[in-house]
This record gives C-alpha cells, sequence and structure tokens, in this order.
C-alpha cells in the first residue's frame, strides 16, 4: 500500500463559446507539450504512478508470467507479399525487440528463410520500426519506410533482395500517422511512385501533415528531384493508397477523405502509356475499395445500395464506373478485404465478427466456401498463380497460421507458417451472446471463460471494446490474455456499432451525430453481463484504446457506478477541440466538427472532459499513452487524467502512465510492451481485489 498522492494540478480557466454555448476548459495548458512546465506535471504524475504500481506486491510475478507469454511463442509471419518464387514477410520473433523482413522461397520451406531488413540490427534498443515494406514486382528490391520511437515519421530505404545492401536511395516523409504512407513499383524495378508530404518551406508549419501528393523516384536520382505525380486536387484530408500489377501499365491511386469511410478512385498511366490520369470514382459513389486483376480488369468493392458490399468488374481499357457488372453480389455478411488472380476472386466476409471465406471464378462467379475454424478471423488473404491463395487465420483460442487453399476446390491444407505458444487456452470456451441496446439493436458479445465457470456474478470481467471508422473487432489469439484468464477472469468482446461488423449501415450508425449508439452498445454490454450472472458492478472493467479510449471516457462518464476499474489507452477525451490536432482533422468525416452546429451539440454532449462533474465517485482509472503518438494527442489523457483526479470522491487512483519511447501503439518495442502489459494487469487485479496466484 502506497500513500502516493497524484500532484497538484493547477486550474487556469478558458472559456469558448460555439453556437451560442459556453465551454469551459480548465487544463488548456497541459495541451502545450513542449512547456517545461507540462513536463514537470508529466514526470511528477509518472512518479505517482509508479509509486502507486510498484507498490502491488503482485507486480513483479505478474511481470514474470507478462513476459513469459510474450517471449514463449514461434514466430509469427504477417504483412505477406507475393512475388514470383518468392514470399516477402514481416516477421515476429521474441525476445527480438522489433518484427524484421524476412524473404522465403514459399510458405512452406523455413529453411530458404533470409533476413533483408532488421530492425534490431540497426537498433538493438528497439528504437527502429518497419512501417511498411513493398517488394518490387520482379521481387528484386524491396522498399523500406522506418521510423523511430513510435511516431510512424517514415523515410523510406532500398534494399536489394539478393545482397541485403542498402542501395543510396532515401526518401523523408512518405509515412506520417495522419494519413499513412504507401509506395508502389513501376514494371522494371527501376523507380517507383510514392507517398510524400510536404517538405519544411512548401507550405506553413501547421500543413506539413497534410496534403499528402504522389511523386515518382527514379533509382538512384536524387529525391529532392523526384517528379510530382497527382494529388494537388486532393482533400487537405487526404490518405493515399498505391497498387501495381504484373502487366498491368496503370497505377492504381486510392484517395481516402479522411477517416470517415469516403474512397477515391484514380488510374494514373505509367511513363509510355498513353492518355492522362482518370478519375474512375468519387466520394459520394461510395466504392470503398479498388483492387487491380490480371487480364486487363478493375474490381470495386461497392456498398452504394450494398451496405454489405459488391464486387464490380470493369476493363482497364474503359473503367467507366456507370458501365461495371456485378462479379460479386451483396450477401448476408460483409466484405472485408478482397484478392484476385486471374481466375479467381477471393473474399473475406465478416459477420458481427467473425470471418467467412469465399472464392468466386472470375468468369461465372460459381462460388466456393472455404471451410473455417467457428468463430474465427482471416486477416489475410494473399491470393497465387492457378487459383490458389494463402490466407492467415486464428480464434481467440488458437495462434495465427497460415493455410494454403485451392479455390475451385476448397482443399486446405497447412504451411509452415504457424505460431506455437506457451499459452495454453485448452481449458477455456467462447461462446456467443447478444446484448440489447437502449433502442433494440442486438450487440454481438464474444465471451471467453474457464470451462465450468458459473455464473454467480462474482467472475472478475474485462469488457473491450472499440466501435469506430468501421473497424471489425474480429477474434484475434493473444498469449497476454492468459494472464487475465488463468486466474478466474472472463474477457469479452464486444462489437458495437460505428464497426464495420455488419457492413456501412452498422458503421454508419455509431457515426458523427449517431456516436452516442456506440456508448449505447457498450453501456448495454456491461449490463447484460451484470444480469446474467457473468460478473458484478464490483468486479467488472472496461478497457479501450484510441478511439476505443473515447468508448472508455463516455462509458466512465455516463455510467461511473457500473463499472469498477476502467483502462483508457492512448484515447481521445476532448472532443471539442480534437479537430485543432492534425490527425483530428482527419477525424472529422467520422466524429464531426463544432463548426457544424448539430454536430458540435453531439461532441460536446458526449466530450469525456466536459461530462466529468464534480463530487460524482468515479472507478479507478489508468490512463497509459505514448508521447510520441501521432495519431491522438497525448494531451487528451493528461486534461482528462487531471480532470478526474479533480472531480472523483470515491478515493479510488486515477493513474497516467506516460511512456517517452512509444506513440499509439506501433512500432513500440517489446520490453516496453512487456512493461505496460504487467502495470494493466496488476492494477487490474488490485482494483479487483483478485489474488494473483503464479501459474504452475
Amino acid at each position: 500500500m502506497t500513500t502516493s498522492q497524484p500532484p497538484q494540478t493547477p486550474v487556469r480557466p478558458v472559456v469558448d463559446v460555439h453556437h451560442g454555448v459556453t465551454v469551459d476548459d480548465p487544463y488548456r495548458w497541459l495541451e502545450e507539450s513542449a512547456s517545461d512546465e507540462v513536463r514537470a506535471w508529466v514526470a511528477a504524475q509518472n512518479r505517482h504512478t509508479r509509486a502507486v504500481l510498484d507498490a502491488i506486491p503482485a507486480r513483479a510475478a505478474i511481470r514474470v508470467r507478462v513476459a513469459e507469454l510474450a517471449t514463449s511463442v514461434s514466430p509469427d509471419y504477417f504483412a505477406l507479399a507475393a512475388r514470383p518464387g518468392a514470399l516477402f514477410a514481416i516477421k515476429h520473433e521474441p525476445p527480438k525487440q522489433q518484427p524484421l523482413l524476412v524473404w522465403l522461397a514459399s510458405a512452406d520451406d523455413l529453411a530458404s528463410e533470409r533476413a533483408i531488413v532488421d530492425p534490431n540490427v540497426l537498433d538493438a534498443g528497439g528504437a527502429i520500426a518497419i512501417d511498411f515494406h513493398v517488394p518490387s514486382l520482379d521481387g528484386r528490391y524491396v522498399a523500406v519506410a522506418l521510423s523511430r520511437d513510435g511516431s510512424e515519421d517514415g523515410t523510406v530505404h532500398v534494399f536489394d533482395v539478393e545482397s541485403g545492401r542498402e542501395l543510396g536511395d532515401r526518401i523523408p516523409r512518405v509515412t506520417y500517422p495522419t494519413g499513412g504512407g504507401s509506395l508502389a513499383w513501376n514494371a522494371d524495378a527501376s523507380g517507383f511512385w510514392y507517398t510524400r508530404y510536404p517538405r519544411e518551406g512548401e507550405r506553413p508549419p501547421e500543413d506539413l501533415c497534410f496534403f499528402q501528393q504522389v511523386y515518382f523516384h527514379r533509382l538512384g536520382e536524387d529525391a529532392a528531384r523526384d517528379r510530382y505525380v497527382i494529388g494537388r486536387e486532393f482533400p487537405r484530408i487526404a490518405e493515399i493508397r498505391l497498387d501495381t500489377r504484373r502487366g498491368v501499365d496503370r497505377t492504381l491511386v486510392t484517395v481516402a477523405n479522411g477517416d470517415g469511410g469516403e474512397y477515391a478512385h484514380w488510374l494514373v498511366p505509367h511513363d509510355g502509356a498513353a492518355g492522362e490520369p482518370v478519375q474512375v470514382t468519387r466520394f459520394e459513389d461510395e466504392v470503398t475499395d479498388a483492387l487491380l486483376g490480371e487480364g486487363g480488369d478493375l474490381f470495386l468493392v461497392s456498398r452504394k445500395g450494398a451496405p454489405r458490399g459488391r464486387i464490380l468488374r470493369a476493363p482497364l481499357a474503359r473503367p467507366v464506373l456507370a458501365e461495371a457488372r456485378v462479379a460479386v453480389p451483396e450477401c448476408d455478411a460483409s466484405i472485408d478485404h478482397v484478392a484476385a488472380s486471374a481466375s479467381r476472386i477471393h473474399v473475406a466476409y465478416v459477420d458481427g465478427g467473425p470471418s467467412h471465406l469465399r472464392s468466386f471464378a472470375v468468369e461465372d462467379g460459381a462460388a466456393c466456401e472455404i471451410a473455417l475454424e467457428p468463430v474465427s478471423s482471416v486477416a489475410e488473404v494473399v491470393a497465387l498463380d492457378g487459383g490458389e491463395l494463402l490466407y492467415r487465420a486464428q480464434s481467440f483460442l488458437t495462434p495465427p497460421a497460415w493455410f494454403r487453399a485451392d479455390g475451385a476446390s476448397g482443399a486446405v491444407s497447412p504451411t509452415a507458417l504457424a505460431v506455437t505458444s506457451l499459452a495454453d487456452f485448452s481449458a477455456f470456451e467462447v461462446s456467443r451472446d447478444f446484448a440489447t441496446s437502449r433502442d433494440g439493436t442486438r450487440v454481438p458479445l464474444s465471451i471467453v471463460r474457464r470451462k465450468g465457470t458459473a455464473l454467480d456474478g462474482a467472475n472478475p470481467t474485462l469488457l473491450y471494446g472499440y466501435g469506430g471508422y468501421g473497424v471489425n473487432l474480429s477474434p484475434s489469439f493473444r498469449a497476454g490474455r492468459l494472464t487475465w484468464l488463468e486466474q478466474g477472469g472472463v474477457w469479452v468482446l464486444a462489437n458495437l456499432r460505428g464497426g464495420g461488423e455488419y457492413g456501412e449501415e452498422w458503421h454508419k450508425a455509431g457515426a458523427l451525430t449517431n456516436k452516442q449508439n456506440v456508448f449505447d452498445d457498450f453501456l448495454a454490454a456491461a449490463e447484460h453481463l451484470v444480469e446474467r450472472g457473468y460478473t458484478s458492478r464490483e468486479r467488472l472493467a472496461i478497457q479501450g484504446g484510441s478511439n476505443g479510449g473515447l468508448l472508455m471516457g463516455a462509458a466512465l462518464t455516463q455510467r461511473p457506478e457500473l463499472f469498477r476499474v476502467v483502462l483508457a489507452h492512448v484515447g481521445i477525451f476532448d472532443m471539442v477541440r480534437v479537430e485543432l490536432d492534425p490527425n483530428g482533422a482527419f477525424n472529422v468525416t467520422e466524429f464531426g466538427t463544432v463548426k457544424d452546429a448539430a454536430q458540435f451539440a453531439a461532441l460536446h454532449g458526449y466530450s469525456p472532459y466536459h461530462r466529468a462533474v464534480d463530487g460524482t465517485r468515479y472507478p479507478a482509472v489508468l490512463f497509459p499513452v505514448g508521447e510520441n503518438d501521432g495519431r491522438v494527442n497525448p494531451a487528451h489523457s493528461r486534461k482528462m487524467t487531471a480532470r478526474l483526479q479533480a472531480a472523483s470522491t470515491s478515493g479510488l487512483p486515477v493513474l497516467l502512465r506516460s511512456s517517452e519511447s512509444s506513440g499509439h501503439g506501433m512500432g513500440t518495442a517489446l520490453d516496453e510492451l512487456i512493461e505496460e502489459g504487467a502495470d494493466v494487469y496488476a492494477f487490474l487485479f488490485d482494483q479487483l481485489g483478485v489474488p494473483y496466484t503464479p501459474a504452475a
């Protein structure tokens, strides 16, 4: 037990007026990240947090278990890219701090593997991470974006695959958390198209994280002389993805209008090909994805009049949306992602969370179902020649593995790319249930618990949610989750509106002025777990990150009596000022803007920072945050911490855990992840009164 108290936080009121409504902001000064006073305040909060967490007697034993589960796994391969006679993959290989890029002759030949780029060699402390990798179409070179300390502010480097030697080409400011980054090679590997943010001096400082455009770089030439291709006509908040394919003389440019789910698509002819860039779709067309097919086809995922998605086929020679014909009609499940070969279209669907996988003949649409484990997910699909495909599947209880399937027959065989783990989930089971939201909507729940768990209301339960951007929360294997389950915990995933689990209607029902539906769904899930005897309010904890951190803030301010512990990772809490942050501007198409009266009313109505009420008994709260976060300004967590520390009368801790060596979560070193995991579980067990018993 510690007697540490949080540092005093000065109140310096600032008042704004929006649409006649007065908005108070008592801790705006905490937004000044570079000020010495804010740095000193963060350091004091961290000292208090460490005093509380390090005083938990079981914390050391919990860290041992978290580290054991995190490092006692076989390598995991993901982000696969197929090239002639080769596969490129990112390899997660604990206890290495960062994943590395490897080359394989095939998914069945681990002996052929060799490292191409290993960030652990570049920085032994794990500060450098791979943001993305793109092999040339012939597999001769690979372009890799590298960034430091979880910043996602990436510079592209080019490597010769055969020798592993880095070429001299380095392109800065290709990736950033606001709009991401992308790259696509030309046919003969003499150069590539890439996304480029403005350089200093090209635009005002406040615009340097916006106005992403496309440039072309020829290998061996000075990057300062790279050729502009397209993008000046794109929105300020454009997010661009590029793609090329063997035998196709056009580059596909996909442009997202921020994060709200609107997309436009362009085709850019290669050098030597006739014509100018052609716009194929516009934001209002509701085409959410596109891919280049072999044989001169363009495939488009359309949700106009088909919110769960259908696939259209148009010839590249005449890519007119109005003339495209249906290749795959809409069905009961929602299209998640698509891969295509010359003869087949492979489609992963999501249906309330779990996946389905089907393959369709390009010419006649004949469908073949590929069998999956029940309540599982398919995160990646790679099309191979001859109608075959590789796919990566996992469940809550089964580690990720890559399988090979014949798209025509559905025959499946395992590959050598499969994870084995010390974490044994054989004593646990998964059940699917539904909560009923305030407006009658059925909200899917996946519940993981030990077999035979009594529904007596006594089980410590951790409820996880997100609900935004059309993102699907699908079954996933996390070895560290065993730390919770083996102590008698129940773990629950809620598939809320705002996600894409039932298609675009499900997403829109939780976006913009409909955002309160997300919170209602989550609160209904919590009440359902209590009513059905899974847990009680005193034994219920909730967790979410980023947009899910906003969810945590809304849940704890709207129903503080419903939860005992809240874990709000890298969250958004001041919804009135979020759009002033660089990435917050990209979120306007998802959340709305204070400039619009109706949207302001919604934002201000649920903004957690503004809904905190003095004298309220708030639950125990932990705010983990990374100081290098370019997606969500860490000032949100600072301000929310200060507000809750001042408002709460429960006597329960409100802690800020701020890391200087991480960002939003991407690119975080393994040791940092272990330390955060140990803190999270120690806080949970301590606050819920769960005695920790080390695993046998």
